[in-house]
């Protein structure tokens, strides 16, 4: 067996006490992610899900990041009591190789009763406020393999102009993607209070990248959510994102409403939430959504 599996192997037996014996451990690839390798690691009646990246640009250190902020995210969700997530375990790099364990869920399609589940568990998850009354979070992470900047800030405008638009902007003109749409943003980002009059967000507990992919259920039901870019910020960018790429069943909104209801000024920002996450698909997946960024600016900039 490779030096890899072997140190998770021993890393695993020491945080669980249950040794797992190299001759009796199966490793079966899993597919679905885009961005990192995974596999089902299992050894007599324990199972467990691995997640893999080599470092690429920035080495084994900047995977080992990545995976270290996954699975605090994921403690920190665990943490708010509100949807279930997989508990992380162990994360570490050997070479060039960085690797992140969780449990493994066994997990199906979603159920009659899932959606409205994990609507008014979101709802739940959303009152958790952040500890200072600030936006962000007390480390930097990713959105997919894009870098992820949480400075605390005490102004939303502010956080979500810097830290989310104009570093995503910032990024697609560097990989050459230029025209026009840019001048656009430029007149949104200088003109983003027009979305916000009245209305000042609460600094909420987000997953910050909560679409389909990124949820699914278990044998009784139950929603479990996973994949985190979680900081703390407006709860509506978490529904913007789930009404991207298919949207979510139409009782998930129902529970949601019911539970924690939106402010009136929603559809208007929804273009603007949306936006960030467009922009950092151009970013990750290449020319193909330059046209969905381009309509989403125009739904934007309609809207001030």
């Amino acid at each position: 067996m490779e030096p890899l599996w072997q140190t998770i192997l021993q890393q695993l037996s020491a945080i669980t006490g249950q040794p797992l014996p190299v001759e009796s451990v199966r490793v079966q690839p899993l597919g679905g992610g885009s961005i990192n390798a995974t596999y089902r690691l299992a050894g007599g009646k324990q199972a467990y899900f691995v997640k893999m990246a080599r470092g690429g640009k920035g080495g084994a250190a900047t995977a080992l990041e990545m995976f270290a902020a996954e699975a605090a995210g994921l403690q920190t969700l665990a943490a708010a009591n509100a949807v279930r997530v997989p508990q992380p375990l162990i994360w570490g790099c050997v070479g060039e190789q960085a690797y992140l364990v969780l449990e493994y869920l066994e997990l199906r399609s979603p159920r009659s009763q899932t959606a409205a589940l994990l609507g008014s568990q979101l709802a739940q998850l959303h009152r958790v406020l952040s500890p200072n009354g600030c936006y962000g979070w007390d480390r930097n992470n990713t959105i997919g393999s894009t870098p992820q900047p949480n400075p605390w800030t005490e102004d939303w405008l502010e956080f979500y102009r810097q830290q989310r638009l104009l570093y995503q902007v910032r990024l697609a003109c560097q990989q050459g993607y230029r025209g026009p749409w840019v001048k656009q943003a430029e007149r949104l980002m200088a003109e983003l209070a027009t979305l916000f009059q009245d209305y000042r967000p609460a600094p909420s507990l987000l997953h910050g990248d909560l679409w389909g992919g990124n949820y699914g259920a278990l044998a009784d039901g139950a929603p479990v959510i996973f994949d985190p870019a979680l900081y703390y910020g407006d709860r509506e960018t978490d529904l913007a994102m789930t009404e991207l790429f298919g949207g979510f069943p139409a009782e998930f909104y129902q529970a949601y409403a019911q539970a924690y209801p939106l402010d009136g000024g929603y559809p208007r920002r929804k273009p603007l939430y949306q936006l960030y996450h467009l922009l950092n698909h151009l970013n990750l997946f290449g020319e193909g959504y330059l046209g969905s960024v381009q309509r989403a600016l125009e739904q934007c900039l309609q809207r001030l």
